[in-house]
C-alpha cells in the first residue's frame, strides 16, 4: 500500500528513507544568483531536483555558484547567464536546459529589477528595462516551456509576483504595471494549461528583505526625502501588519508546495504571503 501511495504521489527517497518531492525533475529558476531566486533555487535542491540557474555574475562567479549548490545538493546544476531583456538569449536558455538536463519540468519566472521615480520623471528606458524583464521575459520563457509540458502531460509554473500584482503604491509605476501583468498571464497559462497537466500559479511576497529591497529603501527614501529607517518602518513594514519582512526562505517553500503532490488542483492562484497587507 505505501509503495502504491508513494507511486500515486510521484514521491522519491533519499537513501535514508526521507520522502523527496521532486527528484528527477528539472527546475529552471531564473533570477536565481542572489536573493528569492537563489532560495527558490535551493528550495527545489534540497528535494531533489536538478537545477538550471540564471542570473547577472562577474566572470568567474557562475562557476562557484554551480560549485556552491553541488556541494550541499545531490542533484545535477547548471548555470545560464542568459539577457532575459533578449527574447533570442531566452531561447538559448531553454535549448541548453533541454540539451543538458532533458528539458524544464518546472518552470520558476523569478527574474526582476525595480525603479522608484515620480511617473513625471520615471525614466522612460527604466519603464523599458522593467516591463521587458518583470513581465516580457515571463512570457518568452512560458511560451518556450508550455508545448513541451503538455506532451509530457505535466508540468508546473511559478511567477514571482509581488503584493504589487494586487494593489499599488506611489513610485512604482513600471513595476506594478508589470506585476498586474504577470496576474493575469499566471491565470490565462492556467486555464491554457489545465486540462494537459500544467499548472500555473504565482506567489505575491509582501516586503523580502534581499538586495532589491535594499535598493528600493535607498531609492524610496531619496524620492520621499525622509531616512532609510523611517522608508523600513513608516512605508515597508507599514504595510504588513504582521510588521516583518517575508523571508526568501519562507518564498522558496511556497514555490515547492506549489508544485508538489499537493498542490495539483492550485491552478491559476495568487499567493499572498504578505503579513495581512492585501487584506487591509
Amino acid at each position: 500500500m505505501e509503495s502504491f501511495v508513494l507511486n500515486k504521489l510521484r514521491l522519491s527517497l533519499k537513501d535514508n528513507g526521507e520522502i523527496m518531492l521532486h527528484r528527477g525533475k528539472t527546475a529552471l529558476v531564473t533570477g536565481s544568483s542572489s536573493g528569492i531566486g537563489k532560495a527558490i533555487a535551493e528550495a527545489f535542491a534540497a528535494e531533489g531536483a536538478n537545477v538550471v540557474l540564471n542570473g547577472l555574475v562577474k566572470p568567474g562567479e557562475e562557476d562557484a555558484l554551480v560549485q556552491e549548490f553541488e556541494s550541499k545538493y545531490d542533484g545535477k546544476f547548471g548555470f545560464s547567464g542568459a539577457n532575459l531583456t533578449d527574447p533570442e538569449a531566452i531561447e538559448g536558455l531553454i535549448s541548453y536546459a533541454a540539451r543538458d538536463f532533458g528539458g524544464v519540468d518546472i518552470l520558476v519566472n523569478n527574474a526582476g529589477v525595480q525603479h522608484v521615480s515620480p511617473i513625471e520623471d520615471f525614466p522612460v528606458a527604466k519603464w523599458d528595462l522593467i516591463i521587458s524583464l518583470n513581465l516580457s521575459a515571463a512570457f518568452h520563457t512560458t511560451r518556450m516551456c508550455m508545448k513541451p509540458m503538455k506532451e509530457k502531460g505535466w508540468g508546473r509554473i511559478v511567477n514571482t509576483a509581488s503584493a504589487h500584482a494586487l494593489v499599488a503604491s506611489p513610485y512604482k509605476a513600471a513595476y506594478v504595471a508589470a506585476k498586474h501583468g504577470i496576474a493575469g498571464l499566471t491565470k490565462v497559462v492556467a486555464l491554457e494549461g489545465a486540462q494537459h497537466g500544467v499548472r500555473c500559479n504565482a506567489i505575491c511576497p509582501g516586503y523580502v528583505h534581499t538586495p532589491l529591497v535594499d535598493a528600493q529603501i535607498a531609492d524610496t527614501a531619496k524620492a520621499r526625502g525622509i531616512t532609510e529607517d523611517e522608508v523600513k518602518q513608516n512605508v515597508l513594514l507599514a504595510a504588513q501588519p504582521t510588521k516583518e519582512f517575508v523571508t526568501a526562505v519562507q518564498v522558496g517553500a511556497m514555490a515547492v508546495f506549489l508544485t508538489s503532490p499537493a498542490g495539483d488542483q492550485i491552478n491559476g492562484a495568487l499567493m499572498q504571503m504578505d503579513g495581512g497587507w492585501v487584506a487591509q
